[in-house]
C-alpha cells in the first residue's frame, strides 16, 4: 500500500481493511460501512441487539448533525462542542460490545473499531474530509459494471491499461474536463517527444 500510494500528505478514506492500518494519523474510516456492521449487530438476538440497535441509533444522530454542517445551518464550531458527547456514546457502545461473552463476531468487531477509534473523527477535524468514502464508492461503479459485462481482462498488459484508462475517466470526470480532449493531447505530446498532460486539478499543478 505504502508503494502504491507513495508520499501521500491526504487523509485516507476506507473502509477496515488492514493494508490501511499503516495511514492510521491520516485516515477516516467509512461510517456507511460501520453502520451496516450495526445492522448486523441489531439482527441478533438479546444484547447484542440492543447494542447494535443503539449504536445505529447514535450513528444515525450524528450524521443528522453532520448533514446540518455540510449544508451551512450549523457551524463546526458549534458541531465539534457537541461531538464529545456523541463520541462518548458511541465509542462507550462499542466497549460494551467488546466485552460480550456470547456473540464473539460483535465483540471481536467492536475491538477491532475501537482499536481504529483516533480514525473514525478524523472528518470533524480535517475540513474537507466526510465521515464516508461513498465519492470513492460511486467513482467505482462504472467499472465494477463494465468487468461484470465484459468478464474484466486476460492478460497483464490488459489490466495494466483498464486500470490507467479507468483511473483517468474517474479523476477527469470528478475535475469536469473532457476524456476525449485528454487522451488526445497524451497522444501528441507522446508523438512529440514531450511532457504530457497532468491529471492533477489546476490548484495541485500550480503548487507544484
Amino acid at each position: 500500500m505504502k508503494e502504491l500510494l507513495g508520499a501521500f500528505a491526504g487523509v485516507l478514506g476506507s473502509d477496515r481493511y488492514g493494508a490501511y492500518n499503516a495511514f492510521n494519523g491520516r485516515r477516516q474510516i467509512c461510517w456507511a460501512h460501520l453502520l451496516r456492521d450495526f445492522e448486523d449487530f441489531r439482527a441478533m438476538r438479546g444484547k447484542p441487539g440492543s447494542i447494535g440497535r443503539r449504536l445505529q441509533t447514535r450513528t444515525k444522530r450524528l450524521f443528522v448533525l453532520w448533514h446540518k454542517v455540510r449544508a451551512g445551518t450549523l457551524s463546526r464550531r458549534k458541531f465539534l462542542k457537541r461531538l464529545p458527547y456523541h463520541r462518548q456514546l458511541l465509542e462507550g457502545l462499542l466497549r460494551e460490545g467488546a466485552t460480550l461473552v456470547h456473540g464473539k463476531n460483535i465483540s471481536r468487531t467492536c475491538r477491532r473499531i475501537l482499536k481504529l477509534k483516533k480514525s473514525l473523527w478524523t472528518f470533524a477535524h480535517v475540513k474537507g474530509v466526510e465521515p464516508t468514502n461513498n465519492a470513492a464508492e460511486r467513482a467505482l461503479r462504472p467499472a465494477v459494471l463494465w468487468r461484470k459485462g465484459s468478464f474484466g481482462t486476460h492478460s497483464e498488459q490488459g489490466s495494466r491499461f483498464a486500470e490507467s484508462i479507468l483511473t483517468v475517466r474517474a479523476t477527469l470526470k470528478k475535475q469536469g474536463r473532457d476524456l476525449l480532449s485528454f487522451l488526445t493531447h497524451v497522444c501528441r505530446a507522446e508523438i512529440a517527444g514531450a511532457r504530457g498532460p497532468s491529471l492533477l486539478p489546476t490548484s495541485a499543478r500550480q503548487r507544484a
